[in-house]
């Protein structure tokens, strides 16, 4: 069994290794109290507790962090599993230390309704220490890995458990963040508990072909080596069979077995230069056939995790293609260990450089608006998903999540050109909002000041949490009353579907207490959620769903039959704008296949769960009410008589496709004084092109106006009623 003197050694060693500075002093002190106060405690395999925070301060120091961060490490499950407070610690060996330990400790003593909201406030605190100090999620990190080395004396169930949330947050962190190396390991032990026996086929067949391995990577190096030297080109180069949860992705998304792949070497060449870089890659090119789209260049473009190389894939004369890294010694440091190669606080400096973790802020902003199993879901896409690296029109890179659209862009310039968004170019030509961005596009994104900011559709675009958010927090702060009426139908829908009433929530005793259960202080608050889209009705009604079939045994038959008489009276005003025959409260919805305006002929639908959806008669969807089906569930509406509002409409305009035509047909819009939601164009065949556009109307006589003034656009070939996006 290991003992804390072997341990102790070990870390010392490492310490005046790769951090000579350290003050090994208060190192010593600090090992004595949290021997102390662990004093008696033991890990699963019986051996001291204190030998867990001497392994992980041991890392720390093998990364090259500074002396507090190492302190940190040795202290850092003392508050949360001992009687040692966070003042304890300060007084101890300062206010930083206790900063430290104090955000890597877990929100183990707080309850929580589910564990994804245990996990999500778990992050959300690291995060937000991070945001402070970059130590902390090191530290954290640092002990995951020693964790994950001693997997094996946890329960099978705690294996998989913990090897599932290192395999989807720490893993892809330690990668966010630049450390390959640790993220490796993560990965590989992590795989050996998620799935064994894929673990111990690769590995068996690694053994099996382990020489035949050597002796390939043997005369790859040796032909590198022998030109480079030729020309003068001093380097270090090594080879290496790519680690094994990277094989078994490759067999997973190439669906083949491990004998049926071929890219599994890979080659590093050192250098001290970025000149010798690219002379290399030369030679590289000429010893060996490139296999074509397999170059990247992340010298000149680093990745957001400061990662940076040359990549080629090439084929040898034994006809098998490997890889060939190539990078100067300070990029291979900070391939190694990420953020803690550059490290400032040896030199004193509080802080890191703030740019390269303006993702941690993102993350911190994303939490905000969203409830804990959405955001854990983001997470894994918005901050550990592969980039797309894409440009503004003034040469800015911008690196967004790969699938990213325009409207991911304009939101991660700032949300107020997202907001006021009403089109986008990508290559200098007119892009549809969900047009994917690929790497080396350049993107300038259209505005206007009459836009009426995003609409509900493009949360189901973009692609990034952040512009999600953002989308999220417009309507939330500038759509209350929309929201309210939105999340109000969608959450009586629900309720509808499960054969309840609405009233079975508003008439009910505990609604105070259901409210609390789900997190909010009234019901026009939870509307508005739902609305914006912070929670979905599913997901709310759900939670309370067995307290509501429980409220509604318990309403009277005469409450019942009031709100039902209620329901049955019919007015000539509508806050929606639309009367239903025979209906007073009835949600009504403007059919996005023809938005009929006020002034158009119209028919009602009657909808499963979303009230009455409003047609123009002219409509291709109205001709179903000839069906004998439907017959039933096609009523009479018509517009009510009240004050003036606006109705969302849409117009197709088909022209040539030339430059300014878009800004054209958004000027007559911007003269016409209406409000924008969004203007959208898409290349077609023989030169010409399709704009969609989507604005607010007062009638049909408004809209006829504006129609004739597009058709007066010099290019404009045809303008019809379209229909949303």
């Amino acid at each position: 069994m290991e003992t804390f003197i072997d341990h102790y050694e070990s870390m010392m060693r490492t310490i005046r290794k790769h951090s000579p500075q350290a003050d090994i002093a208060v190192i010593d002190r600090a090992v004595d109290y949290a021997r102390n106060k662990h004093k008696g405690q033991k890990r699963k395999d019986g051996s001291p507790y204190i030998i867990h925070p001497l392994a992980v301060a041991e890392i720390v120091a093998e990364i090259g962090l500074d002396t507090d961060a190492i302190l940190a490490a040795i202290l850092h499950d003392c508050i949360e599993d001992t009687d040692a407070s966070h003042d304890d610690i300060a007084r101890g060996f300062g206010s930083a230390v206790a900063e430290l330990v104090e955000g890597v400790t877990k929100l183990t003593r707080v309850e929580f309704s589910t564990l994804e909201q245990q996990q999500m406030e778990n992050l959300r605190k690291m995060f937000l220490a991070m945001s402070k100090d970059i130590r902390v999620v090191l530290i954290k990190i640092c002990d995951r890995l020693h964790n994950t080395r001693t997997m094996e004396y946890q329960t099978p169930a705690k294996q998989i458990s913990k090897s599932r949330e290192t395999m989807d947050i720490y893993a892809p962190l330690a990668h966010r963040l630049g450390m390959q190396k640790i993220k490796w390991e993560l990965e590989d032990i992590s795989l050996k508990y998620l799935d064994p026996e894929g673990y111990a086929r690769i590995m068996a067949y690694l053994a099996e072909h382990e020489s035949e391995a050597e002796g390939f990577m043997k005369t790859i190096q040796s032909k590198i080596t022998t030109r480079l030297s030729a020309v003068g080109i001093q380097c270090s180069i090594y080879g290496r069979v790519k680690h094994v949860y990277s094989i078994y992705r490759k067999m997973d998304s190439q669906q083949k077995d491990i004998d049926e792949l071929y890219d599994m070497y890979a080659f590093r060449v050192i250098v001290d230069s970025i000149s010798d870089c690219y002379n290399v890659l030369g030679h590289i090119h000429d010893l060996f056939n490139l296999v074509p789209g397999r170059f990247k260049d992340y010298i000149s473009t680093p990745k957001p995790n400061m990662y940076q190389s040359l990549h080629t894939t090439v084929i040898g004369q034994q006809g098998i293609p490997f890889e060939v890294q190539i990078r100067t010694w300070e990029m291979h440091e900070t391939a190694e260990y990420g953020i803690a190669a550059h490290w400032k606080y040896k030199e004193g400096v509080a802080g890191g450089d703030e740019k390269n973790f303006e993702w941690v802020r993102r993350l911190l902003e994303s939490q905000q608006e969203t409830d804990a199993e959405d955001y854990i879901h983001s997470l894994k896409v918005d901050m550990f998903d592969d980039e797309v690296f894409v440009f503004t029109p003034k040469g800015k890179v911008m690196s967004l999540p790969a699938g990213s659209t325009p409207i991911d862009f304009a939101y991660a310039i700032h949300s107020g050109v997202g907001n006021a968004m009403v089109g986008a170019k990508v290559n200098n030509r007119i892009a549809s909002y969900d047009q994917p961005l690929e790497n080396g596009d350049i993107v300038e994104i259209l505005t206007s000041k009459s836009a009426k900011g995003p609409s509900r559709d493009w949360l189901k675009i973009c692609n990034s949490n952040q512009a999600r958010t953002k989308i999220k927090q417009w309507f939330k702060k500038e759509k209350r009353e929309e929201n309210v009426a939105h999340g109000k139908a969608s959450f009586e829908g629900e309720m509808r579907r499960a054969g309840l009433s609405l009233s079975t929530l508003t008439e009910s005793e505990q609604l105070p207490q259901l409210l609390k259960k789900l997190s909010f202080e009234d019901l026009e608050d939870m509307y508005a959620a739902i609305g914006y889209g912070g929670l979905t009705a599913a997901k709310a009604f759900g939670r309370i769903r067995d307290d509501l079939t429980r409220a509604s045994r318990q309403l009277q038959p005469k409450e019942l039959s009031k709100a039902a008489e209620s329901n049955q009276k019919a007015s000539r005003h509508s806050a929606s704008g639309v009367v239903v025959q025979g209906i007073d409260s009835c949600m009504i919805k403007f059919s996005r296949c023809c938005t009929p305006v006020p002034g158009d002929d119209i028919v009602g639908f009657i909808t499963k769960g979303y009230g009455v959806s409003v047609h123009r008669r002219d409509c291709v969807n109205a001709q179903s009410a000839a069906d004998p089906r439907l017959a039933d569930r096609w009523v009479e509406v018509a517009w009510a008589t009240q004050e003036e509002k606006s109705f969302s409409t849409t117009l197709e305009i088909h022209s040539v496709d030339r430059d300014g035509i878009l800004i054209d047909v958004a000027t007559v819009l911007s003269s016409a004084r209406v409000k924008v939601t969004e203007i959208a164009g898409r290349e077609l065949p023989d030169g010409k092109a399709r704009i969609v556009a989507t604005f607010e109307v007062k009638g049909v006589a408004e809209l006829d106006v504006i129609r004739q003034k597009m058709r007066s656009v010099s290019g404009v070939l045809d303008v019809r009623r379209g229909t949303t996006r």
